[in-house]
């Protein structure tokens, strides 16, 4: 099956939400997450639905709900596994959004994960895992900082380490 790319916003310490909600938002965060996921299919859970406006599937975009439950959702295919959700996907160009148990659930099939980063640290009780500390992932791009009304961020790709990555970086050593 084909790789797939996913999109987050985490705070300091990698959380990316309390009570099913993003506590802190940034107006650029979200131009930018309509923009990387333009009308790509993306893949949600239900109770990330759930926080949309209206909780109503994103406009322009596939939208594939990872749910246990036996569900119909107006707008949107339903799928209960991952390799459901990626057979949903049928090799188009696809994007995980959240949350974390559908974060945590697809990450064997994530090749690039698209951060943005807020320098905030609200209580969060989701996480995404922390890449920095993960062997298997590297940043490969990261923005300078930016400001929106005093909250600093900036935005990173994380690519998935292959063995070729590895051995290039042995050789350049």
């Amino acid at each position: 099956m084909n790789g797939v790319d996913a999109i987050v916003a985490v705070y300091a310490d990698w959380g990316i939400g309390a009570g099913g909600t993003q506590p802190v938002v940034v107006r650029a965060d979200r131009k930018h997450f309509r923009q990387v996921t333009g009308d790509a299919a993306v893949i949600v859970g239900r109770k990330t639905l759930a926080d949309f406006p209206g909780g109503r599937p994103l406009k322009g975009r596939r939208n594939i709900v990872l749910t246990r439950q036996a569900l119909e959702i107006p707008g949107a295919e339903v799928a209960h596994t991952p390799e459901e959700a990626l057979t949903a996907a049928g090799g188009e160009r696809c994007f995980v959004i959240g949350g974390a148990s559908v974060y945590r659930q697809m990450l064997p099939w994530i090749r690039r994960v698209y951060v943005t980063q807020l320098d905030a640290c609200p209580a969060s009780d989701s996480f995404f895992p922390d890449l920095d500390a993960d062997p298997d992932w590297r940043c490969a791009e990261a923005g300078d900082w930016q400001e929106e009304e005093g909250i600093r961020y900036r935005f990173c790709v994380y690519r998935r380490r292959e063995a070729a990555d590895d051995e290039r970086e042995k050789t350049e050593a």
